[in-house]
C-alpha cells in the first residue's frame, strides 16, 4: 500500500501522540471524503451544464452556493459569453443578495455596488453560448473546495467561493477583487471571525432586516483582537 507522509505542528503531533488516535484510519477518511468533492466538482465544471440543474450533484455545496452558480450560468449566457468567467461567479454571489460573502465584503468595507461597478468596467469574455465553466473558473470552485476543507468545513458556502476568486490568479473576479484592495490573506481571517460568531447571532436576531448589520459588527468586533495579534507577531518577525 502506498505511503503519503502528512506533516503536523508540533503541539498537533504531541497531542495525538498523547491521545493515540488512529491516524492512518482517520487520514484516509478524509482523504476519501475531500477526493469525492473534488471529483464531483470536475464533473460539474467540466462538464455540459445543459442538465435541469447542473449542481445537482455537488451535494456538499449549501443551496445559496448552488444558486449562486446557477445564476453564474444564467448571467452568462445572458452576456452571450463562450464559457462561465470567475466574472460571472462574483456577479452571482452579487445577484444571490442574502450570503455570507457579501457580509465578508462589507466587514472588509468593500461595497457591493462597487464590485459590481467594477465588474461592468472589467467586461466579459468571447462570444458563445456557455456550455462550460472556463478554466480559472474551475479552478476558483475547486480552490473554494480547498478552503472549506482547510477550515475544516463539512460544506462549501458562499464565502468559501468568495476566498477561491480571490485566490485564482487569472480570472477577472480575482483582478476586480484585488484592485479594491482584497487579498487572500485578509478575506480569510474576516471569513474565520465571521463564523465563529454567525450561527449564534443569527439565531439571536431571528434573520430580520436588521440581521446583516448586527453580524457585520459582531464580525469586526470578533475580528479586532485577530488583527491586532496578527500585527504583533509581524512586528516581532514571527
Amino acid at each position: 500500500m502506498p505511503k503519503i507522509n502528512v506533516y503536523l505542528p508540533d503541539d498537533l503531533a504531541e497531542a495525538v501522540k498523547a491521545t493515540g488516535v488512529p491516524v492512518s484510519a482517520i487520514c484516509q477518511r478524509a482523504l476519501e471524503q475531500s477526493v469525492k468533492r473534488v471529483a464531483a466538482i470536475r464533473a460539474t465544471v467540466l462538464g455540459d451544464l445543459d442538465a435541469d440543474d447542473p449542481t445537482a450533484r455537488l451535494s456538499q455545496f449549501t443551496e445559496r452556493t448552488r444558486a449562486v452558480l446557477r445564476l453564474a450560468i444564467e448571467r452568462a449566457r445572458a452576456d452571450g459569453s463562450a464559457a462561465v468567467g470567475t466574472e460571472h461567479l462574483l456577479h452571482g454571489i452579487l445577484a444571490e443578495g442574502g450570503n455570507l460573502a457579501l457580509q465578508v465584503l462589507r466587514v472588509l468595507e468593500i461595497d457591493p455596488g462597487q464590485v459590481a461597478r467594477a465588474l461592468a468596467d472589467a467586461g466579459s469574455g468571447r462570444a458563445g453560448d456557455a456550455t462550460r465553466f472556463s478554466g480559472p473558473a474551475a479552478n476558483a470552485v475547486e480552490l473554494a473546495v480547498t478552503e472549506a476543507i482547510s477550515l475544516g468545513h463539512n460544506y462549501v458556502g458562499c464565502e468559501h467561493l468568495l476566498l477561491g476568486l480571490v485566490g485564482e490568479p487569472e480570472g477577472t473576479a480575482g483582478s476586480v477583487l484585488r484592485s479594491l484592495g482584497v487579498d487572500l490573506r485578509s478575506t480569510r481571517r474576516t471569513v474565520e471571525a465571521a463564523l465563529s460568531g454567525y450561527t449564534h447571532l443569527r439565531a439571536q436576531s431571528g434573520g430580520g432586516s436588521d440581521a446583516a448589520a448586527a453580524i457585520a459588527a459582531v464580525v469586526q468586533r470578533e475580528l479586532r483582537p485577530v488583527l491586532d495579534r496578527l500585527d504583533r507577531l509581524e512586528q516581532r518577525g514571527v
